[in-house]
This record gives structure tokens, sequence and C-alpha cells, in this order.
């Protein structure tokens, strides 16, 4: 009797245990899902202001004086006088031909000349000696016309030789090469003891470096769209003349002096359909050479009330460049903008944004569509005009999104 009333007892409180366990888990369902965190985040006000941009080419250094450095005799040469790829000055000996036919020649010319002065000192004597016996009739005047014939040709006789002697001496002279132009000098293209004849006269080239051209080009969509925004009021360029020039070495390093545009041409390229423009630079110290490759960067432009954002706000998602904004209630909303030039260390945004939008500038890696957030204003960015490491030619690449899941939320 006792244990069966003790069996029962220990039934009884099971099912209370039972009953209390489900109370408690109907009460913790009833709760539902914590709500999410709130991020707190930097921001910046979106607001219209002028920015000085630049625009970015590639280009190519020129000499501004190349000269090819030609033979204009033709003979065996003899001596090299400079060393290959040093800089030479104008007027400097660089070549020198067998002198030894030309000097002989010369030598000809000389000769023949001193016969023909002596055959012209002759003519003019015996001229001088039959005018007078003319005048008194003592010969005829046929005789007198042969005299003068004699003087007249000798004296014709004199002047070609003297122009021969002239050419030889040309000749010879030819035969030392010179530099014409102060600057960098080239490879021998013809080595010691080759002819050298018409067809095989280039000896080498001196390149002058100072100053020193920079070639870029622009192709015709670019200039329809720069003269359209200049139409529009949307860029403001400098006076004629007055925009400026720097250059982006290879290694990333701006060359230290800034040059000038000097030369637009006339037509596009009918090859290439580009618009060739050339800028000119100091080069003094000749740390630039030509056929350089180098990054252009126009300076003096401005883009009127245009909208930008710091480099750290654009992400790169898979379809697409977007930015976080500050939406209704503090909640994290995704916008696709469309990225223009880099300008003092911020993007200029072409659409996508509007005056008076708060941009996420500082924790987007964190953020999702919807998120709550707690907008603080951001530090201010400081000013700079070098790109972020990497970035591609014209512009800087933005950074990469975490994931592709905000970008389904996003807002034109």
């Amino acid at each position: 009797m006792a244990s069966g009333l003790e069996s029962k007892g220990r039934q009884y409180a099971f099912m209370f245990l039972t009953a209390l366990a489900v109370a408690g888990c109907g009460k913790q369902e009833a709760k539902g899902p914590a709500a999410p965190p709130v991020t707190e985040v930097g921001v910046v006000k979106v607001d219209l202001h002028d920015v000085p941009v630049a625009f970015e080419f590639v280009g190519q250094t020129e000499s501004s004086q190349q000269v090819e450095i030609r033979a204009r005799v033709n003979g065996f040469l003899e001596q090299r006088l400079y060393t290959e790829g040093t800089m030479v000055k104008a007027g400097q000996v660089l070549f020198r031909m067998d002198q030894k036919p030309f000097k002989a020649a010369l030598d000809a010319a000389m000769a023949e000349l001193a016969q023909q002065q002596a055959r012209l000192t002759t003519a003019r004597q015996n001229l001088a000696r039959v005018r007078p016996l003319a005048a008194k009739n003592a010969l005829s005047q046929k005789d007198l016309d042969d005299s003068v014939g004699q003087e007249q040709g000798a004296a014709a006789a004199v002047e070609q030789a003297k122009a021969n002697v002239t050419n030889a001496r040309l000749n010879l002279d030819y035969t030392t090469i010179t530099a014409p132009v102060s600057g960098l000098s080239s490879y021998a293209k013809k080595q010691v003891g080759s002819y050298i004849d018409a067809s095989n006269s280039l000896l080498t080239y001196v390149a002058k470096l100072d100053p020193i051209w920079v070639n870029f080009s622009l192709s015709e969509n670019e200039v329809l769209q720069y003269q359209s925004q200049q139409a529009s009021g949307q860029l403001k360029m400098p006076p004629r003349g007055s925009m400026e020039v720097e250059i982006v070495l290879a290694d990333g390093a701006t060359y230290g002096k800034r040059g000038h545009i000097t030369f637009a041409d006339a037509s596009f390229s009918s090859e290439t359909g580009t618009y060739l423009l050339r800028a000119e630079f100091p080069n003094t110290e000749g740390a630039l050479r030509p056929g350089q490759f180098v990054r252009v960067r126009v300076l003096g432009a401005e883009r009127t009330r245009a909208i930008t954002v710091p480099q750290a706000a654009v992400v790169q998602g898979q379809r697409g460049q977007f930015v976080w904004t500050v939406g209704k209630d503090n909640k994290a909303e995704t916008r696709v903008v469309d990225v223009g030039e880099w300008a003092q260390g911020n993007w200029i945004i072409r659409s996508g944004l509007r005056e008076g939008d708060t941009v996420v500038v500082d924790g987007t890696v964190r953020l999702a569509p919807g998120a709550p957030l707690k907008p603080v204003a951001a530090p201010p960015q400081p000013v700079s005009t070098e790109r972020p490491p990497g970035s591609p030619g014209a512009a800087p690449t933005p950074a990469s999104a975490p994931t592709a899941a905000p970008e389904k939320g996003a807002t034109s």
C-alpha cells in the first residue's frame, strides 16, 4: 500500500515539472528575436561646392630637338671621338673620316686655281698691249675683240677654279663630324673602318634634353565631353596658357617641375582618332630621357557645384560602386553611384547622391541594409592629391565590398 502511494506521488511530481517547463518555453517563444544592436558610424553631409580637378592621361617624353648625325661625304670612317651614351656639347667632334683623298683633292683644286690665275694675268697683259694699238688703227678690231674675249674667259676660269677650291675645302671639313646641338648622344651605328656613302650615312643621333617634350592624346569622345561640360557650366577651365601640367613617373614619384601645354594639333589623327597635345618641361639636370612613359596630369580646371565623398565611403561590389547612407529612422541604406574624377583625396560623384544626403565614411564593413545606425560626424580628412596605392591609370579603385548581400537593397 505504501509503495503504491509513493509511485503515484512520483508520477504527479513529474507531470507538474513537465507542465512548468512547457509554460517556460511558451513565454520565451512569445518574446521573439532580440533587436539588432545599434552601430556607431562616422558620417559626412553632402553639399555642393567647386572642386579643383586634374585630368590624367598616358604620355611619352620626346626630345625637343633630336638630330641625326650623318656623313656628308663618301669615304672610310677613321675615328669615333666620343663616348657613346654621354652628354655632348654643340661643336664637339664625334667622328672623323679618312682625310687623305680630300686633302689631295683640295691640293689639286688649288693648283688649278693658280694655273687659271696665271692665264688671267697673261690675258690681261696682252689686252693692255692690244687696246692702244687698236685705238691707233695699228691692229684690227678683230684683234682687240679676241684679246678681250681671252681676258674674260680667263677671268671666268679663275672663278670656276675658286669654286672648286671651296668645294674641296668643304668636303675636307665634312670629314670632321661635329654635334650641332648639346644633348645626349646615342650609340654609333657604324664602326671604325666602315665605308660610308649615301645609302648608310647615318652615324648616330643627339637628343636635346632641356627642355623636354611630353606628348599625350585625347580621344574624340573626351574632347566632345569636355566641350559639352564647359558649355553647360559643369566644368570651368582656366584662361588659355595658364593651365599647368605635372607628370608622374613609372615608380609613382611626381616630377619636381611643372610644365605648360605649348602645342595642340590642328586636327584629329586619321589613324587613331585622337587629338595630340604637347607639354614642355624644364629638364636642366637631365632626369627625364626621351621615350619614357609617364602619367600626365593637367591641372587648373574646376568642377562647379560638385558632390564629393571621401575615398573610404565608396565601396566596390559585384554590381558596381555604391555608398552607404543614413536613411529614415537612422537605418542603413545603399546607394549606387557613378564615380568621376579623383580630387584632393575625395571622389567626385556624378550621380546617385543629392545635396543634404548623409554618407557613411567610417564603419561600412559592419553594415547591412536596414541596420540601425548611430551617426557621428567624421573628422575632416587631410587634403591630398595623391591617389590610393595601386590605383590604376585614370582613377584609384574603391574599396571592395565584404559581401554582395548589401547591394540587394540598393536604390538609385
